[in-house]
């Protein structure tokens, strides 16, 4: 008997979050369209949250976010590249804390001498020497030894680009690896930890990996079970070289590509990233490309898809301030930089070229939904209909544990565009006590709706189910929008 593994691994979470746009989680739907919803600045907020220092201080010349930002606690913690004008060899990485994302304050450490002083907000890392280009660090809480807590993949000077790694008690003092550099010369995006593996996303322009256009930018990944032991080989996770380019056989600069890896949130069983949409420009001129922010997806830490092709996640049109005139660069969404707060979800991010951090905001988990819409076909001058079962979604497979479970909605409703969950078998046959009859109709909007049947309110123990999202047929059934599922005990 001879078992080959080679779909998307199982993942054991406390809470299961169930996104339109995760085709894994949510496979089958009908009657619905996915719609994705753009990051903006929030009503009366600031687009730039962190500007560049005071002249004379660690980031006064430049701050490039090729950074990190973890809820700790409950305080926002980051770590970004700082340039300094009385330095010019390099970029140090300093830190910043924040109760509320937007403002942010520069701590005196007392770590690391600066101009003279130590009343700075540069972190203990290789004796503060400006010499890094990127640094995404990691939260473990889980790991056994306290003072690898805090992790760090490092791309800087001393290691000729090479893969470097760095650990840390409390984010602050670090401590990088013997045997470094761990893996091989790569430029660093982001760290993620997924079913207890380690996974670094980076840039290939090197073309190990192939182009039908020849040598350009393209997402790929290492992995590590004890964060020493790296890949040599990467995994060609995400392209975008076969989109046709702005002009025919395009040079270095010219294509469209994926820039940097990706900025990674593990949300558990769906990772949601954050890359650089890379424009190319028709003269292959760097400082003249633009470049939005796009949407992956992936389930496994290694594959990464776009749930709508080429859908801007963050637009760089709406930029202000570009630094020295370059057009409308937009990058730098690097680095675990995505959490939710409140009753919104933020995300840091930074300009190609440098200077300062800024901030986009969607309200809770809401980042895309399912929608109804009218279905016509066109034939003979007119019009028609066409038929299709009542408009709903069935989720993956799911099983419960022996502990009780229940179902919360993210979604967007009203009296007359109600929604129903009824709980199939993985046999897609509904269980007793669980159809949509039974089940309490959902008919406001809110972030986490409890759902309940009448005789019930929690999901069968031990038991392997789908959830089926019924949408109603009221008289305002298009305004109904799903925009996650919980499947937790609270």
């Amino acid at each position: 008997m001879l078992e080959v593994h080679n779909g998307v691994s199982t993942t054991h979470v406390d809470e299961a979050v169930l996104f339109p746009f995760d085709t894994h989680s949510i496979p089958f739907s009908t009657g619905l369209r996915l719609q994705l919803v753009p990051g903006k600045t929030p009503y009366n907020k600031p687009p730039i949250v962190l500007r560049r220092g005071a002249p004379g201080s660690v980031d006064d010349e430049k701050i490039c976010f090729y950074g990190t930002v973890i809820d700790l606690d409950g305080e926002l913690r980051m770590w970004y590249q700082a340039k300094s004008s009385l330095d010019k060899s390099g970029r140090r990485l300093a830190y910043a804390v924040s109760q509320d994302g937007f403002n942010w304050e520069r701590p005196d450490l007392g770590l690391i001498e600066f101009n003279g002083n130590k009343d700075n907000n540069i972190i203990d890392l290789f004796d503060g020497q400006p010499c890094l280009t990127s640094a995404p660090v990691l939260y473990d809480p889980d790991d056994p030894d306290p003072n690898r807590r805090f992790k760090m993949c490092i791309e800087a000077n001393q290691f000729v680009n090479s893969l470097a790694v760095a650990y840390s008690p409390d984010g602050l003092r670090w401590t990088g690896s013997p045997n470094n550099p761990v893996g091989p010369a790569q430029e660093t995006g982001s760290v993620v930890k997924h079913n207890g593996c380690y996974y670094v996303t980076s840039q290939d322009e090197l073309g190990y990996h192939g182009s039908q256009f020849g040598i350009t930018r393209k997402m790929i990944t290492f992995a590590s079970y004890d964060f020493e032991t790296w890949t040599q080989a990467s995994c060609l996770s995400f392209r975008r070289d076969d989109v046709p380019p702005r002009r025919m056989e395009p040079h270095h600069n010219m294509a469209e590509e994926a820039h940097q890896g990706a900025m990674l949130w593990s949300r558990g069983n769906v990772i949601i990233g954050c890359y650089d949409m890379w424009h190319g420009n028709p003269m292959g001129e760097q400082n003249r490309i633009d470049m939005d922010l796009g949407l992956v997806v992936s389930n496994d830490a290694l594959h990464y898809y776009e749930p709508i092709p080429d859908f801007k996640f963050i637009p760089a049109a709406v930029e202000p301030e570009q630094p020295d005139d370059r057009g409308r660069a937009l990058t730098h969404a690097h680095g675990p930089a995505m959490v939710n707060r409140g009753d919104r979800t933020l995300m840091w991010y930074g300009m190609f070229f440098g200077s300062d951090v800024r901030c986009a905001s969607w309200h809770l988990d809401r980042l895309g939904c399912f929608e109804t819409f009218d279905e016509m076909i066109f034939g003979e001058g007119e019009f028609f209909p066409i038929t299709r079962p009542r408009p709903h979604f069935i989720s993956c497979p799911l099983r419960a544990g022996e502990g009780p479970l229940k179902v919360f909605a993210n979604a967007d409703l009203t009296e007359h565009c109600p929604l129903t969950v009824e709980v199939l078998d993985e046999g897609f046959h509904p269980l007793s006590g669980y159809s949509g009859d039974a089940c309490v109709p959902l008919k406001e909007d809110g972030f986490r709706l409890p759902v309940r049947w009448k005789e019930r309110d929690e999901l069968p123990a031990g038991e392997t189910f789908r959830l089926q999202v019924n949408y109603g047929d009221g008289l305002r059934s298009e305004d109904a929008k799903v925009y996650a599922l919980y499947v937790a005990n609270e």
